[in-house]
């Protein structure tokens, strides 16, 4: 299966210092002729952080796309009834994000988009960053990881010497675990060893 015509969402929460590299698989996803809408979090349409300007992120992607970022709930919801995307990417994923949607609390144009496509049984692929993945978001990310139509890219702990709870996922295999969501199967290993730097 290749991604070309493929009509995916990529949404984009606010793990900050992992947007260089996410940047870097939005682009590679566009470039395997993926039809990519973006989505924004609030958080990350409105902050300036030490990374990046936030109307730059907005260029940035907006570019790659070749269409708007969708920055609304009203924006997103037709996603739901109107069955618009094959695939939901979202990435980074971050815990709180992560809670909410384990939790099905649709406060945010990213949650909203993951509320329709799951509506609409089609599959949303989450690479989880967050510093309490193996502490307080540890259930979320349980619950997530047996929900039918939800998938991850593999993941590993962060900096296990420094932030032992922080996990990350290999954000270069979000195109093979979009290939593999689309077939409706987790890529495996889903766990992986080693440390991230």
């Amino acid at each position: 299966m290749t991604l070309e015509g493929i009509k995916t969402g990529f949404a984009i929460t606010g793990s900050f210092c992992t947007f260089d590299i996410v940047l870097k698989e939005l682009k590679n996803l566009c470039e395997a002729g993926a039809d990519v809408y973006p989505i924004l979090s609030y958080n990350t349409a409105r902050t300036d952080t030490r990374f990046i300007k936030c109307d730059d992120l907005k260029a940035i992607v907006e570019e790659l796309a070749g269409r708007p970022a969708i920055g609304t709930i009203v924006d997103a919801e037709p996603f739901g009834p109107k069955k618009i995307l094959d695939l939901l990417i979202v990435a980074p994923c971050t815990g709180n994000t992560l809670a909410k949607i384990a939790s099905g609390v649709t406060d945010t144009p990213v949650t909203m988009a993951v509320k329709g496509q799951l509506r609409n049984e089609r599959p949303v692929l989450i690479a989880v960053s967050t510093n309490d993945g193996l502490s307080a978001n540890a259930k979320n990310l349980g619950l997530l990881l047996n929900t039918k139509n939800v998938f991850f890219v593999p993941f590993r702990q962060d900096n296990y010497t420094k932030k032992s709870n922080s996990l990350v996922a290999e954000m270069s295999q979000i195109i093979p675990a979009a290939v593999s969501a689309l077939e409706y199967r987790q890529l495996q290993p889903v766990l992986l060893a080693g440390y991230c730097t």
